[in-house]
């Protein structure tokens, strides 16, 4: 068994496609239809054929409920790797991506927060 698709709750379709894909630079792989949605699934430009990211609409009220609650308490929605967290930081701070946290050494890992505008907070980490 393995993770073949994985979500994140946003509140605009269309604005977290733009942010996830022109900002953060993943690869679009899916997009269609699903009622008044949309099935819309990015991968990362290095592993096309790898896990799928989904772009789930918060329409749910228990969804749009935990997204809040949880950007609240500031913990983040979902978690990327990077190879070097202070050149991705640096480049994201220049697209004019808003940090909660700046890189910080965790042990042998080190975390970065930010906004994804689209109702949640994104951690990035290099181990």
């Amino acid at each position: 068994m393995k993770i073949i698709v994985t979500s994140i709750f946003v509140e605009d379709q269309d604005k977290a496609l733009e942010f996830y894909s022109k900002t953060l630079g993943f690869v679009k792989k899916q997009d269609v239809p699903a009622g008044e949605f949309r099935w819309i699934t990015l991968v990362s430009p290095d592993e096309q054929g790898g896990t799928e990211l989904l772009l789930e609409p918060n329409a749910h009220p228990a969804a749009k409920e935990y997204q809040k609650k949880i950007f609240a308490d500031g913990i983040p929605a979902t978690m990327f790797g990077v190879a070097d967290i202070h050149k991705e930081y640096k480049r994201l701070m220049e697209k004019g991506v808003k940090f909660t946290m700046e890189p910080t050494e965790m042990g042998e890992v080190t975390i970065a927060v930010f906004d994804d505008t689209c109702g949640n907070l994104i951690q990035i980490a290099q181990k």
